[in-house]
């Protein structure tokens, strides 16, 4: 069974930057011609993480402001004792969400739902490089 490997590599701002990766991840099973199989998004850090949402600008304010009420910013940690960097709450939100996706793929589509959109959101205390490894796994011939 072929699996096929890419990357997406995106700049975020931190402070639960979400950013919608759906294009990436759909650009990915065209370029492949890919009809049936699975695709993993997975991201690398422990301050970051990967689910769905419907990527619309209200629920995109809601998410930030239910995790604030949940897991805030501005208490402290016990990370935060030992290693000084303040970031405490982002290791929690991103454990909390967790850091990959596994989404199937029928007809060269991703089975998504009308209104769910594939988004990474990086919880970090300051701007990052942050990268989306992808795998396929397919039965399809590969061009």
């Amino acid at each position: 069974m072929p699996i096929i490997n890419g990357k997406i590599t995106l700049d975020t701002q931190g402070f639960t930057d979400i950013i919608d990766i759906t294009k990436e991840l759909t650009d990915i099973v065209k370029c492949h011609a890919i009809k049936t199989g699975q695709i993993l998004a997975y991201t690398q850090g422990s301050t970051t993480a990967i689910t769905s949402i419907e990527y619309e600008p209200g629920l995109i304010k809601d998410l930030p402001e239910i995790l604030e009420k949940l897991i805030p910013m501005n208490q402290k940690y016990h990370h935060d004792e030992k290693w000084q960097d303040g970031n405490g709450y982002a290791h929690i939100r991103a454990s909390i969400i967790g850091n990959h996706i596994n989404i199937p793929i029928m007809d060269g589509e991703l089975l998504l739902g009308t209104w769910q959109n594939i988004v990474l959101i990086d919880f970090d205390n300051k701007p990052r490089t942050r990268q989306v490894f992808v795998q396929i796994i397919t039965e399809d011939v590969m061009r």
